[in-house]
């Protein structure tokens, strides 16, 4: 079980380590193109959730975060102890909450760097955490399936 803390703690090692640079070396909203109208770094601060959502409820993140990851320690430990998938999808997203909780307990909003254009969308900006959080719900989505069809098959 040890093995999926130490994901959630390179995630968070990852997103805190590449926020840390935007910081240092990028002013806020200054964008660097890598791939032209596809991806750029730029540099962004969300006081929100998910596009921009509740921006400035730092009461309501802090609280709806600590349930969250109380919860995902719990599941982890009572149901994902037999399912690596589960427990990886769970790792992912206690990394990312973890580490977009701690830009928000330290600066009040989450630093966003990651800004992709696809097939003309602006997609909103985000981070590691976020995409951790994103691959960790997609993941027990299959994990999902997958325990159906071995349900279906007894």
């Amino acid at each position: 079980m040890y093995l999926y803390y130490l994901i959630a703690i390179m995630v968070i090692v990852i997103d805190q380590f590449t926020k840390m640079l935007v910081i240092k070396y990028m002013e806020v909203f200054e964008q660097i193109p890598l791939i032209e109208n596809f991806f750029s770094l730029t540099s962004h601060r969300n006081s929100g959730a998910a596009w921009g959502i509740l921006a400035g409820q730092m009461g309501f993140f802090y609280i709806v975060t600590g349930i969250v990851v109380v919860g995902i320690i719990f599941y982890m430990e009572k149901y994902a102890r037999e399912d690596k998938l589960l427990a990886i999808s769970l790792s992912l997203i206690l990394g990312g909450a973890l580490g977009n909780f701690i830009d928000r307990l330290f600066y009040k909003e989450v630093v966003d760097f990651l800004d992709f254009i696809i097939f003309g969308y602006d997609f909103p900006i985000f981070n590691v955490a976020d995409s951790a959080l994103f691959v960790g719900v997609v993941l027990i989505i299959i994990a999902t399936f997958i325990d159906e069809k071995k349900k279906e098959k007894l």
